[in-house]
């Protein structure tokens, strides 16, 4: 599994430099050679100081990239659920400001804070997160990481009505979520392969979380709505599946490197993480950690 960060956090080895650098590793070499970038040799291969390399990118800005900022040790944008869980489990000291992937991704772009979490479906492209994230941090020291693949599909009650497809949502009343989300621009989006709008449901109050979304469905405020696997089954609601969604990180490159997100990411490398994962229903983490972009 290729990650930017390997679990011995106090070296990179040449293949993770490069991976990191987006470089061949014969660049690497070069650059080592050169005494360009920091490195030793005292093992008899060559070996790259964190600590060190983190200053010297952060050191070598040129005018494409944008002036760094003294980020907040905060997690924006969408909710996801086992994250949440993992940044606390972790007590890695990351704050939380969860309100959808749009939100997140502007406010990471006025540097509010360290990482966002998105879901953004590209219909031109047919990609998940990168199209958002290049729009956005383009001329920032970032970089997007592949988290959970996760199920999304409609959510409803089974003593009340059963759509069997996105067809099948007509006449209902929905839970819709805020325009700032990921979901509410990929529910329309599926809606209108479907042949439909909004204008064909009823929508009810908005709700800006996930659970918030299922738990008006389970007190009957409506009769479905369009969200997560895992928290369904959490509310013991029925669940019909209808998109695995790609579930990613976008990080400021330096943050990566501090205490905060270490903690959290080193966390999550273990059978703790990993076993309350396989717990929730509807996630794939085999690409957890996977270099998806670097800007």
């Amino acid at each position: 599994m290729n990650q930017l960060a390997p679990e011995t956090h106090e070296f990179l080895t040449v293949r993770e430099l490069a991976e990191l650098l987006r470089i061949k590793e014969r660049k690497v070499y070069d650059l080592a050679a050169s005494g360009e970038v920091p490195c030793s040799r005292a093992t008899g291969k060559l070996l790259f100081p964190t600590a060190e390399i983190r200053a010297w990118i952060d050191s070598a800005k040129s005018g494409g990239v944008a002036e760094q900022v003294q980020r907040p040790n905060i997690f924006l944008g969408s909710h996801d659920p086992l994250l949440d869980w993992a940044i606390r489990q972790s007590r890695c000291g990351l704050a939380t400001y969860f309100d959808g992937s749009h939100d997140g991704l502007a406010r990471f772009q006025s540097g509010e804070g360290i990482a966002t979490g998105l879901h953004v479906f590209d219909a031109t492209t047919k990609t998940w997160n990168l199209s958002e994230a290049q729009r956005v941090a383009h001329n920032q020291n970032a970089v997007l990481i592949r988290f959970a693949r996760r199920q999304r599909g409609i959510v409803f009650r089974s003593e009340g009505p059963r759509p069997e497809s996105i067809t099948g949502l007509k006449g209902l009343r929905i839970v819709p979520r805020q325009p700032e989300s990921g979901t509410a621009g990929l529910f329309e989006d599926l809606l209108g392969k479907a042949g439909l709008d909004l204008t064909d449901v009823t929508l009810s109050d908005t709700a800006r979380t996930e659970d918030e979304a299922v738990q008006m469905v389970r007190h009957g405020d409506a009769d479905a709505t369009f969200g997560l696997q895992t928290v369904a089954e959490t509310y013991g609601l029925d669940f019909l599946p209808v998109i695995e969604e790609s579930y990613d990180l976008l990080v400021d490159r330096k943050a990566w490197f501090d205490p905060p997100l270490q903690t959290l990411l080193q966390f999550c490398r273990t059978d703790t993480f990993r076993q309350r994962a396989d717990s929730y229903r509807g996630y794939d983490l085999t690409d957890f950690g996977k270099v998806a972009w670097n800007a």
